[in-house]
């Protein structure tokens, strides 16, 4: 059941780790597809809860994410790419809700704070599973926020990592709980 103080955190439902015809950011078989059900239902039950996150590239990568864009030079574009725009039921849920944009895979911190009203309690959906939903999840729990990580609408970038992404986020109970719509909606 939605708690009355509980956010939802939608994180990057975008293009680009939606359309695998030409991202290679993509989940996997269009695994990303198959959360949309289940982030439409929390969304509608969230109701104003919900705060959306999106991944944008860095204006001049620096530190590590220099060798990291070596190998994904074409993700290097401005914050306002089509690619880093929201998947279209996404865009429309999303409207009238903050949005927080960040350059880092976990998207937990001071705006993200703000965005969700200081809220003790959030859930957890979105992509990829094994990337900045878990860096966001790990780092909302670290910072002593209860988190409800929702399966069913998560993807992870291949089946097999989903799994292990779930898995190690199960170490984490009781600061994350692993569930899905089905038991968090009633």
């Amino acid at each position: 059941m939605v708690d009355k103080d509980e956010w939802l955190v939608v994180v990057d439902r975008q293009k680009v780790f939606a359309q695998s015809d030409w991202s290679t950011w993509a989940c996997a078989d269009g695994s990303y597809y198959a959360t949309d059900e289940p982030f439409k239902r929390l969304a509608k039950a969230y109701g104003d809860r919900v705060a959306y996150t999106r991944y944008i590239a860095p204006d001049k990568p620096r530190d590590a994410w220099v060798d990291y864009f070596k190998d994904w030079p074409q993700f290097l574009v401005p914050p306002d790419d089509p690619m880093y725009d929201f998947t279209d039921e996404t865009a429309e849920l999303a409207k009238g809700h903050p949005v927080v944009s960040r350059t880092t895979f976990g998207k937990w911190g001071d705006e993200l704070k703000k965005a969700v009203q200081g809220a003790k309690k959030i859930a957890v959906c979105g992509v990829a599973t094994d990337c900045c939903v878990l860096q966001t999840a790990l780092a909302a729990a670290d910072d002593g926020v209860a988190v409800r990580l929702v399966e069913d609408a998560c993807a992870g970038s291949t089946p097999e990592n989903q799994k292990l992404a779930i898995e190690t986020m199960k170490l984490f109970t009781p600061l994350i709980t692993v569930t899905d719509t089905k038991e968090l909606l009633g």
